[in-house]
């Protein structure tokens, strides 16, 4: 069984790599991956709520295998994004909500723009997925992801890129804060091998999982690149980073 943690999808053309649900399947089927955590692709050129209705109208479609995302930018209103918010959990069904600072320009733990939609995801009971990247050195700076996991102790948290995904490197970061809030998952896509296994090695097997990035990366590629560096470790462990971790914090059966 592999889960990706972090595949996006959309209708259009719109950014070069953009790929419809027909395509990310087919390449699941190549990688020999089962189900995918998807969001919309940026850019979506402000047609949000087409892009997520995309992302449901493909989980239902193909439930077994799709694990839809919403995504809300409050640059488009805050209080259009928290009925989004409820929308999106309530009507669609989707298992959990993503916060993307760096494609929409906000920090991530903005007290007017960012901390009233992470409240009322939090009030739902559903996972927060945040981007945490070094290509928005500052916004996204796994750092600001302490304030946000410290005001709500019991959500759940996916970090996704742990501090990767530029040349410049947060990953260390984002273990340090990690390390600290139990309640902080690591998503370990478009980041570098060892940075992964150090971070699998200082917090354990349950507190990471695979991601691709698809369609940025080749999912068939980081599959392998991540069954090599997975390969030493205990066959639990295996099973929990590419799996088991994410079937758990979205009560999934497996």
């Amino acid at each position: 069984m592999i889960i990706d943690a972090d595949v996006h999808i959309s209708p259009t053309a719109e950014g070069g790599n953009s790929i419809p649900v027909e395509e990310l399947l087919k390449r699941m089927e190549k990688a020999g991956v089962d189900k995918a955590v998807t969001w919309l692709q940026p850019p979506y050129m402000r047609r949000l709520d087409k892009a997520n209705e995309y992302v449901y109208t493909s989980m239902k479609k193909h439930s077994d295998r799709i694990l839809g995302f919403g995504w809300v930018d409050p640059h488009l209103g805050v209080e259009k994004a928290k009925k989004d918010v409820k929308k999106y959990i309530s009507e669609y069904g989707f298992y959990g909500i993503k916060l993307n600072g760096a494609q929409n320009n906000f920090f991530i733990d903005d007290p007017q723009l960012s901390l009233p939609l992470i409240e009322e995801i939090a009030e739902i009971g559903k996972p927060l997925a945040l981007h945490v990247g070094a290509d928005a050195y500052d916004r996204t700076n796994p750092f600001r992801v302490t304030k946000i996991a410290e005001k709500f102790p019991e959500l759940r948290i996916l970090m996704v890129h742990m501090g990767g995904i530029a040349f410049d490197d947060l990953t260390n970061a984002a273990i340090e804060v990690a390390k600290k809030h139990p309640n902080l998952m690591l998503i370990g896509s478009g980041v570098r091998t060892i940075p992964i296994l150090k971070a699998i090695k200082t917090l354990g097997s349950s507190r990471v999982c695979f991601g691709s990035d698809t369609p940025f990366e080749l999912m068939n590629v980081e599959v392998a690149r991540y069954k090599a560096l997975l390969g030493d470790l205990p066959e639990r462990d295996r099973f929990n980073v590419m799996a088991g971790n994410m079937a758990k914090l979205l009560n999934l059966e497996i």
